[in-house]
């Protein structure tokens, strides 16, 4: 039978079973530099045996340990990462997926592994206990977020028979303590829970490759083949989770962040049994819609609302939600019952004005569109999706899933459309100013609540309260495009950006598509205003200019991201930033009201406010990151000069007014230079005429709005350089006081970019990640969040370990960090050339991958010219540099500027205290330093005092055309 596939797939396809039933989809691609597959399991939380929750979560994580075949604890991560790859899986209600990818040649080795999680897997009673140590550290980095405390309160609030009521993740208190008081081994009910519904039945396996289908189905059935089928049915749980009382009430609850948020949820049909028909894509489209008429629409000008998303939220085959969800101002907060009336007034409407097919018929081309040009994704990602869609779709739909609305059925649509009723509607509120009034506390995250009920009637009369505004249906979609050819680009041979043109004003790069056949264009524009960064007060106006922007944009622009044509605007450390991306047939149309708008930008004052008001909430949760994002935070203030710090710029936001922002956008514009690039399906004369139209506007003309930079005003992106054999320390508490995990970033500063020395970093790095993991997270069980990477900050290179933790304090973790380098020293002096070999040609490997579309080029491009260091042949450039790489010059290197107490490290220790370790914040800070370590008190003096590296982006002249 036939698989539907995009006409623009050149992949071929085949579906087999094997004799023990499990169900494969064979992926061929000639052209992919990467092989991957996920393995789809039809088993998860909901599969959770009573008193036991997470067990399923817990069995996720004990697959990756060790196999018989494979006995050696984390050999499977290690071959993956050693050869290029990347692995991870994920538990959802009704099914767990296992995932990797991997350098092509060694793809049959990674893949045997990745078997052997299904046919014997080792669940060592040692690495049972440690495990649920990291599934603990993973449930408390999850204790302080909104998204997990809201996503639970919902689920308390159902049936307790009915497994979605569950607590999915698992904790120590679950997966340990309680079950010993109960007399239960958790490791015999975890295998116990594998040998029972680990069933090749129950499994569906999407296998990626670069082999023709006849060699991959060989892979598949020699290494598949002997997982058990025990003939096991599906877990099922008729029926929805919500009976009567849950429905028809108003829960107040009480978020970790400012903010207040309203979700309205309706149990509805599950959107999976008519996904040809999608009902919830087209009343999602038009209650999510922000044009003009739009319930968004209504809502923002009445000054009510910042957000609306609407669409079909959680749920299985049997069951499903439909989800409003609403960002509201103070002055939405108070008038909810009003937001919640407009909301019930819209959905009348279309329950009143029919399913109409125009609209319908919009949506399916749109979907049409979009599926048929879709975007090469990475093949992770893709198995990932197909293996999920295994489950669900009949064959045919595997690679569309319910992206392709095409059966016009009013009634269906009405039925849903029917069920958003006052009768059914749960209403959760957020809100901090609940703090104190509610009497509730929802048990696994401890968040504060009440339940109020309230019936149909009260509801009809919040919507006959509700300001009468007018509510209508969106116009025809005129961003639609309809002209997908690709031009005749002459300059099929060009790899990289060539400079079009520069003048005083501006600068253009342009990259034909040689790549990706794709009707699509990259379009980014880079304003560099030297009065936009020139002080923490001209920041926070610019950011608040560029939201504005979007703002002001939007009721317009949403058509165009609904046809597949996106924009952002953004403030950036020099000025502000245009992106356009997407089909190129109506992209200038686009771009053209884009730059309209920012020359002839009126500032109106009720938006600011507004805005201002979520700019102010935004900076001010900011103390709520949790602590490694904190860490992360300090250490880019440490080390990039003028940059100011948030707290500054929330202590000055509260002062500034419409007038302010009038004053100051006119002198930002006074004096700028434009960094433009544009790729895709564009031709060289367009580029240069958008750019030339954009200059026409803010340079020409007797009183024109921008003139050109000064020589001296070009900016630059500048980074501390560290002094050698210093290790820098700065000790700081956690911003919320509630946050147990404490954090360490430990960075190692190595050198200003050069392929030689960079291709040295990578290899290392390579190397030593997955010891580091193995060792930190694995066998010391620092904490969940446990990452050796590199750092580039504009062209300044190093490496960081970034550590979270509730087990141990910051100081500690510095010094568990200390005592793996020293391990792994060893290590890298003991290991054999062969070795070395193999992870220089894994990383020749990545490094020769290709990009998967026109962003993923843009970005790495893009990334060339805002570092200032054009290096658009990097990759060929350090592959010729790894090729010619000793062993010894790895050593060396490593010696030299990683090893403990090496003469010429830098290295810089940002510690955030949690509330956990708190009392070793004085100690810490107080203790006796070794003569080469240095505290650092004040991050602004430090940076004053320190020596910084030159910048790549030597401003006017650095570029000769």
């Amino acid at each position: 039978m036939e698989i539907v596939k995009a006409r623009t797939d050149k992949r071929e396809y085949k579906r087999i079973v094997l004799p023990n039933a499990l169900q494969v989809l064979l992926i061929s691609d000639p052209d992919t530099d990467k092989c991957a597959a996920s393995m789809n399991v039809s088993v998860g939380s909901f599969s959770d045996p009573d008193g036991l929750e997470g067990l399923a979560h817990f069995l996720e994580h004990m697959l990756f340990y060790a196999s018989e075949k494979y006995p050696l604890e984390d050999s499977y991560s290690k071959y993956i990462i050693e050869h290029g790859g990347s692995t991870n899986a994920f538990t959802a209600s009704d099914h767990t997926n296992y995932h990797f990818d991997v350098n092509n040649d060694c793809f049959e080795d990674a893949l045997d592994r990745f078997a052997q999680f299904f046919i014997k897997p080792l669940m060592s009673a040692d690495a049972t206990i440690r495990e649920i140590k990291a599934v603990d550290s993973e449930n408390q980095k999850n204790l302080l977020s909104d998204a997990w405390r809201m996503d639970q309160l919902q689920k308390h609030l159902s049936e307790e028979g009915h497994p979605y009521h569950k607590f999915s993740t698992g904790n120590w208190d679950t997966l340990e303590v309680q079950p010993k008081e109960k007399g239960l081994d958790t490791r015999l009910q975890l295998i116990k829970l594998y040998e029972e519904n680990y069933s090749a039945n129950l499994m569906n396996l999407a296998v990626y490759a670069k082999e023709s289908l006849d060699k991959i189905q060989s892979l598949v059935e020699d290494k598949f083949q002997e997982i058990q089928n025990n003939d096991r049915n599906c877990f099922s749980f008729p029926g929805q989770p919500c009976s009567s009382e849950h429905l028809q009430i108003l829960v107040r609850s009480v978020p970790i962040k400012q903010g207040h948020k309203l979700r309205i949820v309706w149990p509805i049909t599950p959107g999976i049994l008519h996904y040809k028909e999608g009902p919830c894509k087209y009343i999602g489209h038009l209650i999510g819609h922000e044009g003009e008429g739009s319930l968004f629409y209504v809502l923002k000008t009445l000054g009510w609302a910042t957000d609306l998303s609407a669409g079909e939220g959680d749920g299985t085959t049997e069951f499903s939600f439909f989800v409003v969800a609403i960002n509201l101002t103070d002055a939405g907060h108070e008038h909810m019952q009003d937001v919640v009336g407009l909301l019930f007034k819209y959905i009348h409407l279309l329950q009143q004005s029919g399913v109409c097919k125009w609209i319908f018929d919009e949506l399916a081309a749109v979907c049409e569109t979009s599926f048929h040009y879709q975007d090469k994704t990475p093949p992770i990602s893709y198995v990932v999706r197909i293996a999920s869609n295994m489950k669900l779709y009949p064959q045919k739909d595997w690679l569309v899933g319910s992206s392709l609305p095409s059966n016009f059925s009013p009634s269906i649509i009405q039925t849903v459309l029917d069920q958003l009723s006052p009768d059914n509607v749960r209403i959760f509120w957020e809100s901090k100013k609940f703090e104190g009034q509610t009497a509730m506390i929802e048990p696994w995250y401890k968040t504060a609540y009440s339940v109020e009920k309230i019936t149909g009637s009260m509801i009809q009369e919040w919507l006959l309260f509700a300001p009468n505004e007018d509510l209508h249906l969106p116009a025809p979609n005129v961003f639609i495009p309809t002209d997908l050819s690709l031009k005749d680009a002459q300059e099929k041979q060009v790899k990289f950006p060539v400079l079009l043109r520069k003048s005083s004003s501006s600068s253009l790069w342009y990259k034909p598509d040689t790549m990706f056949s794709a009707p699509k264009a990259y379009v980014k524009i880079d304003f560099n205003c030297p009065f936009a960064s020139s002080s923490p007060e001209t920041e926070v106006l610019t950011d608040i200019f560029a939201r504005l922007l979007m703002d002001d944009l939007n009721d317009y622009a949403y058509y165009a991201q609904v046809a597949g044509l996106y924009y952002g605007i953004f403030n950036t450390d020099s000025g502000f930033q245009v992106t356009v991306v997407g089909y190129n047939h109506k992209l200038r149309i686009l771009l053209d009201t884009v730059i309209e708008k920012i020359s002839n930008f009126k500032v109106k004052p009720e938006r600011f406010s507004v805005i201002k008001e979520m700019v102010i909430k935004e900076y001010g949760n900011l103390k709520f990151q949790k602590p490694y994002q904190q860490a992360m935070y300090y250490c880019s203030l440490l080390l990039q000069d003028q940059t100011w710090p948030w707290m500054e710029e929330l202590e000055i936001l509260p002062h500034l007014q419409a007038e302010d922002l009038a004053k100051f956008i006119p002198l930002m514009l006074s004096r700028a230079f434009l960094e433009c690039y544009i790729a895709g399906n564009i031709e060289r004369s367009e580029a240069e005429s958008m750019i030339l139209h954009i200059e026409d506007v803010f340079n020409k003309g007797p009183d024109p709005i921008c003139q050109p930079l000064f020589p001296s005003q070009h900016l630059t992106s500048r980074v501390i350089k560290l002094e050698r054999g210093i290790n820098y320390l700065y000790p700081i508490e956690g911003l919320n006081p509630n946050d147990e995990n404490s954090a360490l970033v430990h960075y190692i500063q190595v050198h200003r970019d050069d392929f030689t020395w960079n291709v040295k970093l990578q290899l290392l790095a390579l190397i030593a990640k997955q010891p580091a993991f193995h060792q930190l997270r694995t066998v010391e069980q620092l904490g969940y969040i446990t990452v050796l990477m590199q750092r580039n900050d504009s062209g300044i290179r190093g490496l960081q370990f970034i550590i979270q933790s509730t087990v141990k304090g910051p100081g500690q973790i510095d010094l568990r960090v200390e005592a793996f380098l020293k391990m792994f020293e060893t290590k890298l002096y003991e290991m054999t050339n062969d070795e070395f070999k193999s992870n220089v040609n894994a990383l020749i490997d990545m490094k020769l991958e290709k990009h998967k579309n026109l962003r993923e080029e843009s970005a790495f491009f893009w990334r060339e010219i805002s570092d200032g260091t054009l290096k658009f042949d990097r990759r060929e450039c350090e592959v010729a540099a790894l090729k010619q790489l000793t062993q010894q010059d790895l050593i060396d290197f490593f010696d030299e500027h990683v090893k403990v107490g090496a003469p010429r490290k830098r290295t810089l220790s940002v510690r955030v205290y949690g509330k956990l370790h708190s009392c070793e914040y004085p100690s810490d800070k107080s203790q006796q330093l070794p003569p080469n370590a240095v505290q650092i008190e004040d991050i602004f003096s430090f940076r004053r005092s320190q020596p910084l590296y030159g910048s790549f982006k030597g401003g006017f002249g650095h570029m000769k055309l």
